[in-house]
């Protein structure tokens, strides 16, 4: 466009705009009435200028016309899930992740008739067991062209999830080295601090420290080398919209910040799910609203693969039709809402650019805090992460319940002919299991728990 069609109109600073507003509130305070301060204590303005900026923000490394569509598939009979796999490929899906729950599961059954060249599957194991893993290497790499096939295993995160190491530190961490010097790959799941309550800025720095844990391990390691490393980052995407565009972005900075101190490979890989924990069971189909807007905060962020989480499934066993609800919400932004035209579409947005660079900064500084106080591993067998963690979650919960955060349908207009009593397959509550651990676990629990128990015990 000609910039000749603006020549008669003088540039306006942000102090100029400032002022203009302030006379527009005839008295009212500025910073009272138009500033809001969130949980990641970061004050929110009615506009961002570009002379905040001393210098323009770097070009994102990401690419959001290269985001995969992903179908989660959990691995207990290992033909079923093959057959399923290659359904779902033919559906559209361009991404498998298989969660795999056994190391019984037939490698050979799961990739038949699969082009592990052409297909990118993620195989995400819940026990370590390097001989599981040299067999999944022995398929995978049998090919003649170069396999898709990535294996996540998280020691950290098992602990973190469970208060228990598979076996014990020692035996758990020569496994993992073991696994380490086949794959080359690390992966950390930082989706288990969204989901138990955790603010953004505590995501961001209890990954960043997570994934620390393992880069101090590997340095002290002399037989494991870091040039190959591959990191791959698990993230839970909640409905703050433009803060979780925010969160992907700084992720990535974060991590090329720390991985440039070991001398390691600077760029990642962002497997990103909608969040489980403003999801309901009362007026489900509003599930499909917010995981809609959060897979789009996923791909406008940079995430490299969005794994969608079906409407019902909460309450439902896996079936077909949620699965194809779920993956048909992905098509639909891919192919007809252009999310796969444009390369970092956040890049330049003065709002979203200054989240990044806030929450980034105050990540950083939490992370430092962790470290000067002998880590994340030390603070979580102190209880340290577990307690910050219950409080935010705590004070999320306690607005939810004055109505501060409102989930259409469940505590904001609620329809209360909706029955779901005889319609749980599965329960959708917090179980508690009574069972010896090494420190007290990260509990997942969604906000809207409390309210559905009761309208349950009412029907």
């Amino acid at each position: 466009m000609s910039k000749s069609l603006f020549k008669d109109f003088e540039p306006v600073s942000s102090k100029a705009w400032k002022q203009k507003t302030q006379m527009d509130l005839k008295g009212a305070d500025y910073n009272n009435t138009l500033i809001w301060k969130t949980n990641e204590d970061i004050n929110v303005k009615p506009f961002y200028h570009a002379d905040e900026f001393e210098t323009l923000p770097e070009v994102s490394n990401s690419k959001a016309t290269e985001w995969d569509i992903c179908q989660s598939i959990s691995v207990t009979n290992a033909k079923e899930a093959n057959l399923k796999a290659q359904d779902t490929l033919e559906r559209g899906a361009e991404h498998i992740l298989f969660n795999i729950a056994s190391e019984a599961v037939s490698v050979d059954d799961l990739f038949q008739n699969i082009d592990l060249s052409k297909t990118s599957i993620t195989i995400r194991c819940h026990f370590i067991s390097e001989i599981f893993v040299e067999k999944l290497c022995t398929v995978t790499q049998s090919s003649s062209q170069k396999s898709k096939v990535a294996i996540h295993t998280d020691i950290i995160g098992n602990l973190a999830r469970t208060g228990n190491w598979f076996s014990n530190l020692n035996d758990d961490y020569k496994k993992f080295d073991a696994i380490l010097n086949a794959t080359h790959q690390i992966s950390v799941d930082l989706s288990l601090y969204q989901n138990a309550g955790a603010t953004i800025v505590q995501q961001l720095a209890y990954g960043l420290a997570h994934v620390n844990e393992y880069l101090n391990h590997l340095e002290s390691n002399k037989n494991t080398s870091l040039n190959k490393l591959e990191v791959t980052f698990n993230i839970a995407v909640g409905s703050n919209y433009f803060f979780e565009i925010a969160k992907t972005r700084a992720l990535r900075q974060l991590w090329s910040t720390l991985a440039s101190e070991y001398n390691t490979n600077t760029s990642c890989k962002i497997i990103a799910t909608p969040s489980k924990r403003n999801k309901t069971i009362y007026d489900y189909n509003v599930n499909m609203l917010r995981t809609t807007t959060e897979c789009m905060s996923a791909i406008l962020g940079g995430a490299n693969v969005i794994c969608n989480l079906p409407y019902d499934s909460l309450f439902h066993k896996p079936n077909e039709f949620g699965d194809r609800i779920a993956r048909n919400q992905l098509l639909v932004l891919k192919n007809e809402s252009y999310f796969d035209k444009v390369n970092n579409p956040a890049d330049g947005a003065y709002y979203i650019e200054s989240l990044t660079e806030q929450l980034a900064e105050k990540a950083l500084q939490l992370f430092k805090n962790i470290e000067a106080n002998g880590g994340f591993l030390s603070q979580l067998k102190e209880g340290t992460i577990q307690r910050k963690i219950k409080e935010s979650a705590t004070k999320e919960q306690a607005e939810f319940d004055a109505e501060d955060i409102v989930l259409l349908g469940t505590n904001k207009h609620p329809n209360l002919a909706d029955k779901m009593k005889n319609d749980l397959e599965i329960s959708p509550f917090l179980k508690i299991e009574n069972r010896k651990t090494l420190i007290e676990p990260i509990i997942e629990k969604r906000i809207s728990e409390k309210l559905e128990i009761k309208r349950l015990n009412n029907e």
